[in-house]
């Protein structure tokens, strides 16, 4: 078996793009899934975000960023990725992409909910996710310093005085193998499938964070989870989701009776901020009322054609959405949180680096901006293989057999729903102290467990949030508080220290 130094854990837009740019260098991309099956970025609908269209700017997509991450957002970091935008698109266009363009060649660019101006670089109308993903599984291919191995779910970070200096991964038979790196980069996306009802697949389970934080990594910000307002509500798991760029075309959210009700919640209408038209969808569903995504008008015939990603979900469950209404319902989307890094994707922990989902740069603050998420991937997994890329490398071995040192992660099911119910759209102190409670009882059989780890910091953070911010609504504190507007650091030993203090006072 070849001999490298780096071990890239994940292979969605972020791992792939981070390999790519590390070549000629060694990697090893190690995922759960073949290529292109198990990543959240093949469902990405909308696109990337860029400020390169006439009129645009990088001040006016951080204006807009920062109104969306509701004081919470980086400012610092997220000019310096808004600034990298153009020359990321570059790289992806070289590496195959096939951006829309116009008969005069021109990128087409769409809008989408709280961006001022249409900046969304994409693909056939709704496949971005799918056709970039395409583009670079067939670079890697063509690439041979990258060394793909599938069917391996990495389990454990190993250390050496402090430093990551190696991953255990379980293999399809359930064998346990140890491989050793001088460089490990968790790229393996966010934690949406800790939840009933999701957009993400099932890898999406917060084992990236799990294990981070079981190694005594610092994560930031776990109480803010995005929940995509508009999933298609036509059974599914995961869900299909709507595409914002619907609203943005001037599609409306509609009751069971057509009334539209997004204008007494905000002032822009179908295109608030996410967090906004969540919760307003949610409490349709909640009063019996429903939730519908009326697309007759402003997309209407030409639905098949310029949404095929929708438009074949629909079908699948039995609607034409050219003609009928989608019924509609929030879902788990994407974890604003993660592993904090700095502005090279560096961890608190040596010999560890993050990009995508899993980690927390702090762009999104408490509500991330439509379609920042894929352009965050590749400016800061660029940034994670020019750091690495400065340093020496070095051989390391073969992987060898190791005992199981991982239990099970217990009933997975179980724990979605208690995700669901108490640490979803709208949240509350009892509903959090029992969603910990119940953790706190899964773990005694599962004990080393990455998604229980996973969830149990995002209640954690989301108890000791006593406000309403972004993402994070809390029905007993329904107010922005001035004391809260920080981002919120955790370590695994500060978060059983708050449970074990809940868990004695009730």
């Amino acid at each position: 078996m070849a001999s490298d130094d780096t071990i890239i854990i994940g292979a969605g837009l972020a791992g792939l793009f981070c390999a790519l740019k590390l070549a000629p260098r060694p990697v090893t991309l190690m995922t759960a899934a073949p290529l292109g099956t198990g990543a959240s970025s093949v469902w990405a609908q909308g696109g990337i975000a860029a400020a390169i269209g006439p009129g645009d700017t990088v001040e006016k997509h951080l204006a807009d960023t920062l109104a969306a991450g509701a004081g919470l957002v980086d400012a610092d970091m997220a000019a310096g990725m808004i600034g990298e935008a153009a020359a990321r698109i570059e790289d992806l266009l070289g590496y195959g992409v096939p951006f829309d363009r116009d008969l005069a060649g021109a990128l087409v660019l769409s809008r989408e909910a709280a961006h001022g101006e249409r900046r969304i670089v994409r693909v056939g109308g709704d496949r971005a996710g799918h056709a970039i993903m395409q583009a670079l599984i067939a670079a890697v291919s063509r690439t041979p310093s990258i060394r793909v191995l599938d069917g391996l779910t990495a389990e454990t970070l190993l250390l050496d005085v402090g430093r990551v200096n190696g991953v255990v991964a379980q293999g399809r038979q359930g064998e346990r193998l140890v491989f050793g790196a001088r460089a490990v980069v968790l790229c393996c996306g966010g934690a949406g499938h800790l939840y009933r009802i999701t957009t993400n697949p099932a890898q999406s389970c917060g084992r990236g964070l799990g294990m981070a934080a079981r190694a005594g990594a610092v994560i930031a910000d776990p109480e803010f989870v995005q929940f995509h307002p508009t999933a298609i509500d036509l059974a599914g798991d995961p869900a299909p989701l709507a595409t914002e760029a619907l609203r943005g075309e001037g599609a409306c959210l509609v009751d069971s009776d057509g009334h539209a009700f997004m204008a007494s919640h905000h002032a822009d209408g179908d295109l608030a901020p996410r967090d906004i038209v969540a919760r307003a969808v949610f409490a349709q569903v909640q009063a019996g009322r429903g939730a519908y995504l009326d697309c007759r008008q402003a997309v209407g015939a030409a639905f098949a054609a310029r949404f095929p990603t929708v438009y074949a979900a629909c079908l699948k469950g039995g609607l034409d959405p050219a003609a009928q209404p989608i019924p509609v319902v929030p879902a788990a989307h994407y974890h604003m949180g993660g592993v904090l890094t700095d502005a090279a994707g560096r961890t608190s922990l040596s010999g560890l680096w993050a990009a995508g989902e899993v980690a927390c740069t702090g762009v999104h603050g408490a509500n991330r901006l439509a379609s920042n998420s894929l352009l965050e991937a590749v400016v800061f997994s660029a940034r994670v293989a020019q750091d690495i890329d400065g340093r020496s490398a070095g051989a390391v071995g073969a992987p060898k057999m190791v005992p199981q040192i991982t239990p099970a992660g217990g009933d997975l099911a179980v724990l979605r729903k208690i995700m669901s119910e108490h640490v979803g759209v709208i949240r509350t102190e009892d509903g959090l102290k029992a969603a910990l409670r119940a953790i706190a009882g899964m773990e005694q059989a599962s004990p080393h467990s990455n998604a229980l780890t996973a969830a149990k910091l995002m209640a954690v953070g989301a108890y000791l949030r006593t406000e309403s911010r972004g993402a994070q609504y809390r029905e007993d504190y329904p107010e922005t508080s001035p004391a809260w507007a920080e981002r919120t650091r955790l370590t695994l030993e500060q978060a059983d220290a708050v449970l074990a203090e809940m868990m004695e006072s009730a």
